[in-house]
């Protein structure tokens, strides 16, 4: 049954929505005060919160500011309940992230629409999606998009290409996305003295090439095939035109390049303050989670592959493996690397 949180004051109005609510099928719950209502919020959990503006001891902006901080409850729907009709009250609420916004007096049909709509688009937002082909049409399908990616896909070039070989360069501009039907490959960029810093690693049922695409600006790095590899070449406006047919879509597709800019973040934060051991250690578990159909028979890259990833020096490298060898942090099956990866995602320094 679906949880829902009704924050009030008048009695009145909590005791007849709360009515409306459990005779619609909902489980709810209720306080009298925007202090009350912040404390059940964390402790139940709630699936909507329903919140009067104007309370004693806390008033409904302070309780979705409240909410709007813990990472825990900002993503709860929220929706305003007040008898004020001002608009700078309503753009106040809506401004503070408030998914809407009921006056009253109004009609029991109103709220159960607002509440039911809002539950509806929560679900689909909260699923998480990868980037990979699988990630793409569940939102393309749970959205109800007109265009199918399987189908653009199907009918889309499909071209196979070498191990070393160079799908796109650093500083071309881009008439395609790629999706990646079998292979690994890498991103990289180069330095002024000519060394190699790997950027990413992609894997079967991945797109790259995606974010120059989309803001139609020259490739930042270059994408050259770990091993053999099949890829499909996939027309910019082919897929502007998927993401274009539906808003929710294209939320959701932001939402994917905004994880992988936070987790981009995360990256540089640790290059940024991290020491050579945590960075080793981070990059190695990196590493291993684009390969963990391999991680038994070890890493399929070489010492220099993996130094250049992870942003130092090949020798530093070696020196820090040995270390870790010694301290059983990792082993070896010939000259690849195996990951002990519960120790090493335990180091902290």
């Amino acid at each position: 049954m679906t949880k829902l949180l009704l924050i009030e004051d008048d009695l009145d109005v909590r005791e007849n929505v709360s009515e409306i609510l459990e005779l619609s099928g909902y489980d709810v719950i209720s306080a009298e005060n925007g202090v009350e209502g912040v404390k059940l919020a964390k402790k139940e959990i709630p699936e909507l919160i329903i919140c009067d503006v104007m309370m004693p001891e806390m008033d409904g902006y302070g309780v979705l500011y409240s909410l709007s901080q813990d990472p825990e409850l900002a993503h709860i729907p929220f929706i305003f309940l007040t008898a004020k009709t001002e608009k700078e009250d309503l753009r106040k609420g809506m401004q503070m992230g408030a998914d809407d916004y009921l006056t009253k007096p109004f009609e029991s049909t109103e709220l159960l629409f607002a509440i039911e709509s809002r539950l509806k688009k929560n679900a689909l937002i909260r699923k998480k999606y990868s980037s990979s082909l699988d990630g793409l049409e569940n939102f393309v399908q749970d959205t109800q998009s007109v265009s199918k990616l399987d189908s653009i896909l199907a009918s889309s070039n499909k071209v196979s290409y070498l191990k070393k070989d160079v799908i796109y360069r650093e500083g071309a501009r881009p008439n395609q996305i790629y999706y990646l039907n079998s292979g690994r490959v890498k991103t990289i960029k180069l330095h002024e003295d000519g060394k190699e810093l790997i950027v990413d690693f992609f894997n079967k049922g991945d797109f790259f090439g995606l974010v120059a695409a989309m803001t139609e600006t020259e490739y930042q790095h270059s994408a050259i095939c770990l091993e053999d590899c099949e890829i499909t070449a996939l027309a910019i406006q082919d897929f502007q035109n998927l993401i274009r047919s539906n808003n929710d879509v294209t939320a959701k597709l932001i939402k994917i390049l905004a994880g992988n800019v936070q987790t981009k973040e995360v990256e540089l934060l640790e290059i940024a303050y991290g020491t050579v051991r945590s960075r080793v250690a981070e990059g190695l578990v990196k590493i291993a989670e684009n390969y963990s159909d391999e991680i038994e028979s070890g890493l399929p890259l070489t010492r220099e592959e993996i130094a250049q990833f992870i942003g130092i020096a090949t020798e530093t490298l070696i020196r820090t493996l040995s270390d870790f060898k010694d301290e059983g942090l990792v082993t070896s099956n010939g000259k690849r690397i195996v990951p002990v990866l519960d120790k090493l995602q335990n180091l902290k320094y």
